[in-house]
């Protein structure tokens, strides 16, 4: 039976076992995500886990249908449960993509993901300049306002800048594009740092943030859509450039 500990993953949580299959979750998936496990390493038994984590059987269960549903892992017939490679993962679980941006940086996941924002977040500026609500379109304005107060050195520009395209997908009124915003958020905590350091400068441009809310909140749809679109399209050229790709249309 295995008990040392193996290299990627921890083994101490909270005394009180509070969210204990969360916590298992989160370090079983980081450990498969970094390689800790793979196809050739085999991944623990249910009895190694459960003493690993000082867990019951059925909390272990649990965090292992939970890494199986993110498409991680796959129990077989007289084979046990085995890791499944990077192909069949969800790579629309925010858990899944927070654990592949803490391994090694790669450039190419940021452009991919950026590449997905392109094609969605412009059609949620349009859409929210249509349909969005005066609450809504405050909260946009109010995050515009965070970012502005961030160049005061007033807040926090990074909060700032993801509440603002939050904002805009909440605001679209799409379920669909709604469920990008946990997916968005935990992108951007990694990717607008990396544009900014591209870019030289500190924080993202409030200005050219405040375009976009500008046409969204005076409903003119179209400009509100392509506005969006240069801003994301401006961070892709970073990444593109920084990471040494063809530009793209």
């Amino acid at each position: 039976m295995v008990t040392a500990p193996i290299e990627g993953f921890s083994t101490k949580f909270g005394d009180d076992g509070r969210n204990l299959t969360a916590s298992i979750v989160n370090d079983l998936g980081r450990a498969i995500v970094t390689e800790a496990f793979t196809q050739e390493r085999a991944f623990p038994t249910e009895a190694e886990l459960c003493l690993r984590y000082h867990a019951s059987r059925p909390v272990v269960r649990e965090a292992v249908k939970m890494l199986t549903a993110k498409g991680l892992l796959h129990a077989r017939k007289r084979a046990g449960t085995v890791v499944q490679p990077e192909a069949s993962w969800n790579l629309l679980d925010p858990d899944v993509l927070n654990w592949m941006l803490q391994r090694s940086f790669s450039i190419d996941l940021l452009i991919d993901f950026t590449e997905i924002r392109m094609s969605i977040e412009p059609r949620a500026a349009t859409l929210a300049a249509h349909t969005s609500t005066g609450p809504q379109r405050r909260a946009i304005v109010d995050a515009i306002g965070r970012m502005l107060a961030a160049d005061r050195g007033e807040e926090d520009s990074l909060e700032a800048d993801i509440g603002f395209h939050i904002a805009v997908l909440e605001a679209s009124n799409n379920r669909f594009m709604r469920q990008f915003t946990d997916l968005v958020e935990t992108t951007l905590r990694f990717s607008i740092t990396r544009t900014n350091e591209y870019k030289g400068v500190p924080r993202a441009s409030a200005r050219d943030h405040k375009r976009v809310a500008d046409a969204i909140v005076e409903g003119q749809a179209t400009l509100a859509g392509e506005r969006m679109r240069d801003l994301i399209k401006g961070a892709l050229d970073l990444l593109l450039t920084a990471g040494n790709r063809p530009h793209r249309p």
